[in-house]
This record gives C-alpha cells, structure tokens and sequence, in this order.
C-alpha cells in the first residue's frame, strides 16, 4: 500500500489520522491519504494569504511561465498519471490518458490569458476627470473539484484563478485524492512559491465551514450536487464569500429526422457512455422524432451491445466500474422504476460480471430502455452511470418543450442537418452549452457552466479568468 501525504505550504506532510483510497475497478484498497481538519485548513488559508500579495505582483507572463512548467511536467507523466486516475476513479485508461491532456490544455490556455486581465479607459464625462477600470485579483480561492474527472476539473478550478494572481488551497474528493496530490508534485518541481497552491483532505464538513466562515478564504469553486452547492450559497451569506457553482445536469439529446443518423447514434453513444455514464453533461435523456425512432432504436442498441464492460487498465475495455456500490444501486433503482412505469428493457439492465482483475470491482451492464414515461426517475434526476432512456416526439416544438422540462440547464445535444431549426435551439434550449451535432462539445477556450439549478458562474474561455478577478474603477480628479 502506497502511503501519500499532502502539499501544505510547500511541504509534505503526514498526519496521525489517515483514510485508504479504494480502486472500485478491482475492490482493493491501494493507497492511505492523510486527514486534516478545520485548524490546519485555518493554517493554510493564513498562509495561502500571507504569500498572496508576492504572488499578484508578478507579471502575468511570469505566472503563465509557471502554469507552463506545471504542464510540461504532467506531458511527461501522463501515463503515470493516466494510470492513477484510472485506479481511483474506475474509467478505461485511454479516457483517462484524454483527461491528462484536456488538463494540459487548460494550463497552457491559462498561461496565455494570465497576460490578459485587461482593464479599459473610460471617456470622462466632467472636466477634470478620467476613469480607469483595473482587475484586481480577488484573493485566496478554495477549490473543490469532484472524483468523476479529479483531474482536470482540479486543474479547470486552479490554473485560471493562478493565472489570475490568486492562491489555490484544492480539496479534492476522498474518492479520488491522489490525482491532485500528483499535480501538487507537478507544481512543487515547477518551482511555485510555497503556499501558492496547496492540497488537503479530510471531512468535508470541517474544512468547508472554515472556507465558508474564515474571511480570508474570498472564494470557493465547487464543482458537485446542485443540493450541495445550495447548502454552500446558504453558507456564503453570512461572509459575503464568492462563489463560482457547477451543479448537476440532465442533458437532452434531440435527433431530428433529418439528422445523418449514423452520426447522431454515434454521438449519443459518445455523449451517453463516456466515464461510463458518470459525467455531468452525460445524455440523460434522448428523445428522437418518430419517423426515424426504430432504425435509431435497433442501431443504437446494436452498438450498445458492443460495448465492452471490463477493468479500466485493459487496453480494449469501453465501459469501466462505478465509483462505489451507492452508484450501482442508484442506477439498478431508476431502471427499475422506469420498467414498472412501462418502459421497454432492450439491452443491459443488470450488474456486468468482470473476469480477471476486475472480478471484485462495481460493473454495471450498458443499458437502453425505450418508450420511457415522463415522470420516471431517470427522466427527472441524474443518472450517473451507463443507462440511456430514449423517448419518441412528434415536433420541434414538443421537443424543445421536453428538453426544456428540467430543473437542470448544464448541457443540451441535438442532431439535424436543418440550419434555421439549428438556430432555433441554440436560441431557445434553456443550457449553458447547447451541442449541435457534436458529442463532445467542451474546450478550454469556451465559457462552461449552467443555468437554472446547474449553477453560478462559467469556467473556461476568458470567462473563466474573468471569475477569480475583481473589477476596480479608479477615479482621477485634476491635480493642483
């Protein structure tokens, strides 16, 4: 069992109370990660502060230079650290080797706009006067990435509000810790300051209430449940605390009947399955209109079917394991829910057997279910893992009116080779991002984020440094 410890204030420090790290691939405990609690996240909030102003001051090519270091050094271990993701998060190792270099990309995107925090010059208005508008980065920042993609969600969090002039104290999940404990090892060889980016872990109780409650804490990132990012927007009231929230989804995916179908099935598989299911923006529901409904039924089924489910680090597996066993029952629960509301079962349904080393992890079969109702579970909530419900509709406006039926607004698909129709959803479906024929519509240089109860805030593009920035408007009267 390999034992870590984590990257305070530039050291690496154990703990006397620890929690072991488990590879739900296999069922085996691999890894301890050291405990902390509310006083030493006070500890690293004080110096995370004391070092802020040294760090605001470098040019922002100098911290860019940084963020190209960091970058660098995970080029080099990418498949070190390809393989680690795999190990704490369950997915087949060449989506994790994808996650390294969308990481890579964010940090390199990043260095660049650490350049370009640009202020503006504003006519005046009086004689006398001139205004100038100045960004000022808005302090220490607590980022808070999920265990579904530890990577670069930790990285999407800490490379722009580092690019900005702001220190970064990462609690990453107990599930998946190890990934940002290996970037922290990135940064310390990339020579960052001491206290400029720092990782703990422990009760997520105790460490947030001290980000929430402790001033010198200015934001928080979350990156989860839309029920946890209320509890924290309730917590934020009391110290006016910044927040920047990506929550849940429930993702449409719309096949119009003038669609290239190949294209559009292809895409759903891509958009459904991939991280097995475990994706924020995964399609969660797929409504396709009823003259092409069938043929996309028997086609996507058929490559549903082809789907191999195994152990992540097999070179040739599509599907890994769930992150834990409250996944699988979650999922087990919605199918079942949606078949008694009269849903048909075409394919999968029941947990997968894995030979080999994959034997004790958490597998779940690909699973279709045509003609799901309205009011199903899986139509209403998240699913995260490999269940894919498809729905007919008969019209654009029925179609819009369904996607739009959510409490979710994170990410909308939809296939048609109508251009007036493509312009129309991109007007009127209620997400942040709105993919029109495309599966993987995510790039480091677009805003991402949601709307309605899927968040506050966009990371990535220009957005994403503009979110750890103050805005400041200086005044200049006449001199003398």
């Amino acid at each position: 069992m390999e034992n870590y410890k984590l990257f305070l204030n530039g050291r690496w420090v154990d703990m006397k109370r620890h929690f072991e790290v488990t590879d739900p691939g296999t069922g085996e405990t691999f890894a301890r990660v050291p405990l902390v609690g509310r006083e030493e996240t006070r500890t690293a909030i004080e110096a995370a502060n004391e070092i802020f102003d040294g760090w605001r001051s470098l040019p922002g090519m100098a911290r860019g230079d940084y963020l190209l270091a960091v970058a660098a050094l995970l080029r080099e271990r990418k498949e070190q650290i390809a393989r680690v993701i795999t190990r704490v998060n369950g997915k087949p190792l060449a989506q994790s080797r994808g996650e390294v270099d969308v990481s890579i990309d964010h940090l390199r995107w990043f260095a660049e706009e650490a350049r370009r925090a640009y202020g503006r010059v504003i006519p005046h208005q009086a004689e006398g006067k001139r205004h100038l508008v100045l960004k000022h980065p808005v302090g220490v920042v607590a980022a808070i990435p999920p265990w579904n993609f530890p990577l670069v969600l930790a990285v999407r969090k800490a490379a722009p509000a580092l690019a900005a002039g702001c220190p970064v104290i990462l609690k990453p999940s107990r599930q998946t810790p190890l990934c940002t404990l290996e970037l922290a090892r990135c940064v310390e060889e990339a020579g960052l300051p001491a206290g400029i980016f720092q990782v703990l872990c422990g009760p997520a109780e105790e460490i947030v209430a001290e980000f929430m409650g402790n001033p010198r804490c200015r934001k928080v990132s979350f990156t989860g449940s839309t029920e946890i990012g209320k509890k924290l927007l309730e917590a934020s009231a009391k110290t006016v605390t910044k927040l920047s929230l990506e929550l849940g989804g429930h993702a449409p995916v719309l096949v119009f009947a003038d669609a290239d179908l190949d294209r559009a099935v292809e895409g759903a598989i891509i958009t459904k399955f991939r991280n097995t299911g475990q994706s924020c923006i995964a399609a969660n529901r797929i409504y396709v209109q009823r003259e092409i409904y069938q043929e996309f039924l028997v086609r996507f089924v058929e490559k549903t079917r082809a789907l191999k489910v195994g152990y992540g680090l097999e070179e040739d597996a599509d599907i890994g394991a769930l992150i834990n066993r409250q996944a699988l029952g979650t999922a087990l629960a919605h199918i079942e829910n949606a078949l008694a509301g009269g849903a048909r079962l075409l394919c999968g349904g029941k947990p997968a057997e894995v030979g080999g080393a994959g034997s004790g992890g958490i597998y779940l079969q690909p699973t279709v279910l045509a003609d799901v109702p309205a009011d199903a579970a899986c139509m209403r909530e998240e699913t995260f893992a490999p269940v894919a419900p498809v729905c007919a509709f008969d019209h654009e406006e029925q179609a819009i009116e369904q996607a739009n039926n959510t409490r979710y607004g994170l990410a909308a698909y939809a296939y048609t080779n109508d251009l007036n129709r493509a312009w129309r959803l991109a007007e009127r479906l209620e997400a942040g991002t709105i993919a029109i024929n495309d599966a993987v519509p995510s790039t480091s240089n677009a805003p991402f984020g949601g709307m309605k109860e899927s968040g506050l805030g966009r990371e990535l593009g220009s957005e994403g440094l503009e979110a750890f920035l103050e805005t400041k408007h200086i005044s200049f009267g006449s001199v003398g």
